[in-house]
């Protein structure tokens, strides 16, 4: 037991800052957010983040990282730190007030899932990253850009190379939904076939998902729709520069190589969710896969301080 407690002793002794990197900040868009003009053109039941026409609704939203998030590459440790959804206030006299729940997920799939009956079907996602409530007085914005902010500043969300990004968007309106001659469009991006929504004045979303019917999403569950346009997003993140200086053994993406990230890769290996690791620095012993082996070259590397 002795000797146990001096190995960790001396392991977190030597943790040590390796090839620490700046932290910078950057913005991306996903389509033309900053001068967007185009709405959602088709049903109010089928816009994306969410609409106000109904009492319950959710978005699932699938942004592709070769595409939307090219400016990612070259970039090390890029977590998201806010995402940002606009639309134009033309209600006449409705204030809205809903309790919201984000769901963020990476994926490998970069289209939804087609069932054998046809249908699409939603992604399978965990705890929300971010709950809280959603609300602006409709009147007093008339003619204006309103901004839905999923706020990750708290948890940022780590982005990993390769990786697609899943956004489920719950809305679940705690007064009385807006009447159907008050318009509250979001612009869109024009990018087709990356989004699906849900929409009900009865069960919420959350109900749908522990329904028999869940996953399936078409006009016949629910007011689900397969035809929504990828609304225009805007991201804010972090990262370090990329290059020559890695932060091999950095699995948790701290700028540091500690126990702490022995931890962290004990944990994937047990778990397999990779949403709070970077896998790259985690592939200690650089032989392409991450197993208990980089747990072992992790530990010889925080004892030796040489890889």
């Amino acid at each position: 037991m002795k000797k146990l407690f001096l190995l960790f002793a001396t392991v977190a002794a030597m943790s040590m800052s390796a090839q620490a990197q700046e932290i910078k900040t950057g913005v991306l868009e996903v389509g033309d957010y900053t001068n967007a003009t185009e709405f959602y053109n088709g049903s109010y039941f089928d816009m994306a983040p969410t609409n106000f026409y109904v009492d319950h609704f959710a978005s699932q939203m699938m942004y592709l990282y070769d595409t939307d998030f090219a400016e990612f590459a070259g970039k090390q440790n890029v977590k998201i730190t806010k995402i940002y959804y606009k639309f134009n206030d033309q209600a006449v006299y409705s204030d809205i007030n809903a309790d919201v729940n984000y769901c963020l997920q990476l994926v490998d799939a970069n289209e939804f899932q087609i069932d054998a009956d046809g249908d699409k079907v939603y992604f399978d996602f965990g705890e929300p990253a971010v709950t809280g409530e959603f609300y602006y007085e409709a009147f007093s914005a008339y003619g204006e850009d309103v901004e839905v902010v999923i706020d990750l500043t708290d948890a940022p969300f780590a982005v990993t190379p390769g990786k697609n990004l899943v956004v489920t968007a719950i809305f679940d309106l705690t007064s009385d939904c807006m009447a159907s001659s008050d318009d509250a469009a979001f612009y869109t991006s024009g990018i087709r076939n990356r989004v699906m929504t849900y929409s009900d004045n009865y069960d919420s979303f959350l109900d749908y998902v522990n329904s028999s019917t869940y996953p399936k999403c078409s006009p016949t569950y629910s007011g689900g729709s397969t035809n929504s346009d990828l609304p225009v997003t805007r991201i804010e993140y972090t990262y370090t520069e990329g290059g020559t200086t890695e932060l091999r053994g950095d699995v948790n993406m701290s700028n540091d190589v500690t126990i702490a990230d022995v931890t962290a890769l004990i944990d994937y290996l047990l778990s397999n969710d990779a949403s709070n690791i970077n896998l790259v620095n985690a592939n200690c012993n650089q032989d392409q896969e991450v197993t208990i082996a980089d747990v072992t070259a992790l530990i010889d590397y925080l004892l030796s301080g040489a890889w």
